[in-house]
């Protein structure tokens, strides 16, 4: 535990370096302003009517708020990192796989965010889409470098500016669709499923909301920490979602950008794409400097430079080639979450030792086993996806636990018995 930087990689967050519920909601709200939740809400809007889309998004939202809540709730009663929180249920060398998943998958989708944004400016500007990338890459790399600091100042700055502007473009898109009479009488060309829709809307965003502990180990108090964190998935990301929807409704086009294009809003466009992405991106490479940070032991500032190059340079390939790629990893990310839940409510009941005075394990198999069935289960079981990952990853670590624990206190009663018989 000697190296210690700012950012608190390698241990937990002291209480005298706790933020205030204003900065923990700033960054938590400029974490869950996605772009991808927009196109998201789109996808929906295209498919459900008004009614229908309210009802799955705040059912998807409200189901999301409960899980990241309680990552939250133990990033804030522990001050760990979810790198540092996997090693009490995975081991010390066990968590480096969730620390692999999690930080490879935060550097893929900073990748592809570069080039969402640049792509759909460079094409409505006339620009170089290569110098746009390069620019705004190297931006988003240099702010992230000063960490929770520069998340914080870019969350305040970011989260009223696309609300606003946001907001703006859904009473435009109301008003073409003929009011709020209009947008209550939509009626969809195609439809979609429950099942599929709550796909979509919770499988948007639980791979980032694995990540909830990265920033909510910053909090004050386990109460504002869940607090902050609830709204910001249940009340930000619904509204990311109706941002899409209503222009998906108005104008039959699930991209936010293009939709607002349209309304002749370029400026205030690229503004709100920018920020979006840029408030995701310097999260998501804070995050992933902090998965490698634990597997190496080198500063995660090393990481979030190495990992903005990466992504930059390599933007317009994972763009073009990559989601799918992402997509398939983003479906094993959950049920990592779902053990550390698991783990800290139910097998050890609240009651984590002091961080800097635990011996973990090596590697806890029964974590791994436990993560491997889960994603299998999780993809071969009828229904929602990313509710089969929890749910049945949570389920699955507890019973191996709970059996691994009886096998164990068998063998001491069966170890004893001899030797009471041999003496």
């Amino acid at each position: 535990m000697s190296k210690i930087d700012q950012e608190f990689s390698w241990q937990a967050v002291p209480k005298t370096q706790r933020n205030n519920f204003w900065k923990t909601l700033s960054v938590m709200l400029g974490f869950t302003f996605f772009s991808a939740s927009m196109l998201a809400g789109g996808e929906l809007g295209i498919s459900l009517s008004f009614t229908e889309f309210l009802v799955i998004v705040l059912a998807g939202n409200f189901l999301l708020g409960i899980y990241t809540g309680a990552l939250a709730h133990i990033a804030a009663k522990t001050g760990l990192s979810t790198h540092l929180l996997a090693k009490y249920a995975f081991g010390e060398k066990g968590s480096y796989l969730p620390s692999f998943l999690l930080g490879f998958t935060q550097v893929g989708w900073f990748g592809v965010g570069v080039a969402m944004f640049a792509v759909p400016v460079a094409n409505a500007m006339g620009w170089n889409v290569y110098a746009l990338i390069f620019i705004f890459g190297l931006a988003m790399t240099a702010s992230a470098i000063f960490g929770m600091k520069s998340l914080v100042i870019l969350g305040f700055i970011a989260v009223p500016a696309i609300a606003i502007l946001g907001g703006y473009s859904v009473f435009e898109g109301i008003s073409t669709l003929g009011g709020l009479q209009g947008l209550l009488d939509y009626t969809p060309a195609q439809t979609l499923t429950v099942a599929a829709a709550l796909s979509i809307c919770i499988g948007s965003f639980i791979s980032g909301g694995t990540l909830t502990p990265d920033f909510a180990r910053f909090a004050q108090s386990s109460k504002q920490a869940v607090t902050a964190t609830v709204i910001a998935f249940f009340l930000g990301n619904s509204l990311m979602f109706l941002f899409g929807a209503v222009g998906a409704m108005a104008y039959n086009l699930a991209e936010i950008s293009e939709v607002m294009f349209l309304q002749g809003l370029m400026i205030p466009a690229i503004i709100v794409l920018g920020l979006n992405i840029w408030t995701t991106n310097d999260n998501a490479l804070y995050a992933s400097g902090l998965g490698f940070a634990n597997i190496t032991k080198i500063s995660k500032k090393v990481f979030v430079v190495i990992n903005g190059l990466v992504g930059t340079i390599f933007a317009m390939w994972m763009y073009n080639n990559f989601v799918g790629f992402l997509n398939v990893l983003s479906a094993a990310v959950p049920s990592i979450g779902a053990i550390i839940i698991a783990d800290y409510f139910f097998v050890k009941r609240r009651n984590y030792p002091l961080f800097a005075d635990m011996k973990f394990k090596t590697v806890n198999w029964v974590a791994m086993a436990a993560w491997v069935i889960g994603v299998a289960f999780a993809q071969l079981a009828p229904g929602i996806t990313p509710l089969n990952a929890l749910i049945g990853t949570a389920v699955i670590y507890i019973a191996l636990m709970a059996l691994t624990k009886t096998s164990k206190e068998k063998g001491i009663e069966d170890d004893y018995s001899k030797r009471k018989i041999a003496g």
